[in-house]
C-alpha cells in the first residue's frame, strides 16, 4: 500500500445515521493509510460529535474548488445526492467520484431519485455503492446495468461502542430514535408504547431520542397532538440532540431495564440505530424495513413486527419483555452477530478491494 491517501466523504448534514457511518469509516481506513475528510453542506446544530479528521462545512464552489486542491482526493464519496456531482467536475476534479445510497426513505421514492439522477450519475459517476439495502441493490442493478456497483455492509465498532454495566433503572425503557416525519412512523411507535403501558406494564418508560431541527414543522403538531390524545405525559421523555457517545451508556441501560429498542420506520437503508442496540445488548423490535435484514433475523438476533399492525407489535413486545430465557439468547447473539459482521477490518478491506477495482491507486 502507497503512503497515505485521502478520500472525501461528502452529505448534507452532520447529523443521523451517515454521519455516525463517517466517523466510523474514517477511523477504520485510517489504519490503512487513507486519510477520509468530510463535506457537509451545512450544519443544523451547534455541536459536532468529534471526527478523526477534517470537517468542512459549506457548499460555496471556490471553497470546494480550494478543499479539491488542498486535498487531492483519489476518490470523492458523494452519499444520496447526485445533483452535486456536475459541480465538482466543472471544478476540475478528475478523481474517481462514487454516489453512495443510504436511506432514501419510501421504495417509490428511491425509484424516482434514481431515475431523475440519471443524467447525471451516467456522466460523472464512476461507481455506484450501498450497504446491501434490498430494494436498492435491485433498482441500482435495473436502472444502472453498466455503472460498477458495490454493496457492502456498513463499518461499526463495537469495542468502541458496546455495552456498559450500569445501575439498573426500576422501570422498563422502550426507546424509538430519529426525525419527526412520516417515514420514520413515529405514529405507530406512540400507539404501540400506549398499549404496552396498557396492557404489560403501566411503569413503562417512553425514551425518544430526536434531533429537532430536522423534524417536519406539520407533523410536529400533529405529534404533539396525538401525545395529548394519548395522554402520555407521564410516561414519555424526549431526549433531543444526544451526544452519540452517550447512546451507549442510554442503550445498556434500556437493555438491562427489561425493555428495547423499538424502530417503526417504514423503509430504511441500514440503520445505524440498530447496530448500536445490539452491541449494547438491547433486544430489538422493528419492522421489516428492508435494509434492517442485515442485523436482524426473527428470534435470533432481534425481533420483527407486522408494520400496521400494532397487536402483533404488542405481542412481539410481551414475549420480549416476558420470556427471559428468549431475551437473554436474543441479546448474546445480536452482540456477536454485529461483531462478526460489520467490523471495520471487513469494511476497510471491501472499500479497499472497491477503490482499486476501480483503478485508484491505494
Amino acid at each position: 500500500m502507497n503512503q497515505q491517501a485521502n478520500v472525501l466523504f461528502v452529505f448534507y448534514v452532520p447529523s443521523g445515521g451517515v454521519e455516525t457511518l463517517n466517523r466510523q469509516r474514517v477511523a477504520a481506513l485510517k489504519r490503512y493509510s487513507i486519510n477520509g475528510h468530510c463535506l457537509y453542506y451545512q450544519k443544523t446544530r451547534d455541536s459536532l460529535n468529534p471526527s478523526g479528521g477534517p470537517v468542512f462545512i459549506g457548499r460555496d464552489p471556490a471553497m470546494i474548488k480550494d478543499i479539491l486542491e488542498k486535498g487531492q482526493y483519489r476518490a470523492i464519496v458523494v452519499v444520496s445526492d447526485y445533483s452535486i456531482l456536475p459541480l465538482f467536475r466543472s471544478l476540475g476534479y478528475r478523481g474517481k467520484l462514487i454516489l453512495e445510497i443510504q436511506g432514501l426513505g419510501p421504495k417509490n421514492r428511491a425509484r424516482e431519485f434514481l431515475t431523475s439522477g440519471m443524467p447525471a450519475v451516467k456522466a460523472h459517476a464512476d461507481a455506484l455503492l450501498n450497504p446491501q439495502t434490498p430494494h436498492i441493490v435491485q433498482l441500482m442493478s435495473e436502472l444502472y446495468p453498466s455503472v460498477p456497483q458495490f454493496s457492502f455492509n456498513n463499518c461499526f465498532d463495537a469495542a468502541a461502542f458496546s455495552y456498559k454495566k450500569l445501575n439498573k433503572h426500576p422501570r422498563p425503557i422502550i426507546a424509538w430514535t430519529g426525525r419527526i416525519v412520516d417515514n420514520k412512523n413515529w405514529r405507530e411507535f406512540l400507539h404501540i408504547g400506549r398499549q404496552i403501558i396498557n396492557r404489560i406494564n403501566p411503569e413503562t418508560q417512553l425514551y425518544m431520542f430526536e434531533d429537532p431541527s430536522l423534524a417536519d414543522l406539520a407533523e410536529r403538531r400533529q405529534f404533539e397532538q396525538l401525545i395529548n390524545r394519548l395522554r402520555l405525559h407521564n410516561n414519555l421523555h424526549l431526549l433531543k440532540n444526544i451526544p452519540n457517545k452517550r447512546m451507549i451508556d442510554f442503550f445498556s441501560l434500556i437493555g438491562d431495564s427489561g425493555g428495547f429498542y423499538c424502530s417503526t420506520s417504514k423503509v430504511e437503508g441500514a440503520p445505524y440505530s440498530v447496530l448500536e442496540a445490539l452491541s449494547c445488548r438491547c433486544p430489538v423490535l422493528t419492522t421489516d424495513s428492508d435494509g434492517v435484514r442485515s442485523s436482524i433475523i426473527h428470534n435470533q438476533t432481534g425481533k420483527y413486527y407486522a408494520i400496521g399492525n400494532i397487536r402483533h407489535a404488542v405481542q412481539e413486545a410481551a414475549e420480549l419483555m416476558t420470556n427471559l430465557p428468549l431475551r437473554e439468547a436474543i441479546r448474546t447473539a445480536g452482540q456477536n452477530h454485529v461483531r462478526a459482521n460489520f467490523n471495520p477490518e471487513r469494511y476497510s478491506r471491501n472499500f479497499i478491494r472497491m477503490l482499486t477495482s476501480l483503478g485508484v491507486r491505494i
